[in-house]
């Protein structure tokens, strides 16, 4: 009387790997391409062997996780092989001078940074019981949404020849 369900166990598995597939799609990170491939592997290919559900999970997890710890790593760094080494956007700022635009009050106030924009400052922790005024020398040291860590800059250093 009872319909025994794991002869449709397969359906289940294909289902499994379209899924994974439209993910990775849409994430193009290799995750769901390695959990995919170990679904069709281990799980759809253990049923169409005949192994019990167990087995065709363990071999679905088994050799998703070999997939991911060996040939995700290397895609991945094939993948980025070709990028732009240079820093862009809020990366480029970080190390930047620039200048004391309103006096610094309780360790926040503003700067003006070398590329010409003004942004929100605060203090680094370390330097903390600083005080600085308009026209001191800061270096940027991280960035924070819309805020700047600062640290004041070293003098520069006198020219030999002037």
């Amino acid at each position: 009387m009872f319909v025994d369900l794991t002869q449709y166990l397969w359906i289940l598995w294909l289902a499994l790997v379209i899924l994974f597939v439209v993910v990775e799609l849409l994430t193009f990170e290799f995750t769901f391409l390695m959990l995919s491939l170990g679904s069709l592997i281990g799980g759809l290919g253990g049923n169409l062997l005949g192994a019990p559900w167990w087995a065709q999970i363990a071999a679905a997890a088994v050799i998703s996780a070999l997939l991911l710890f060996t040939i995700r790593p290397a895609l991945l760094h094939a993948l980025r092989k070709g990028g732009d080494p240079t820093a862009s956007n809020l990366d480029r700022l970080q190390g930047i001078g620039g200048t004391v635009y309103r006096d610094f009050d309780r360790g926040a106030g503003q700067v003006r940074l070398d590329n010409g924009e003004i942004w929100t400052a605060r203090l680094a922790a370390a330097t903390a019981s600083t005080a600085l005024v308009e026209g001191d020398r800061v270096a940027v040291v991280l960035i924070d949404g819309a805020t700047v860590e600062v640290v004041p800059a070293p003098p520069p250093a006198a020219d030999a020849a002037s």
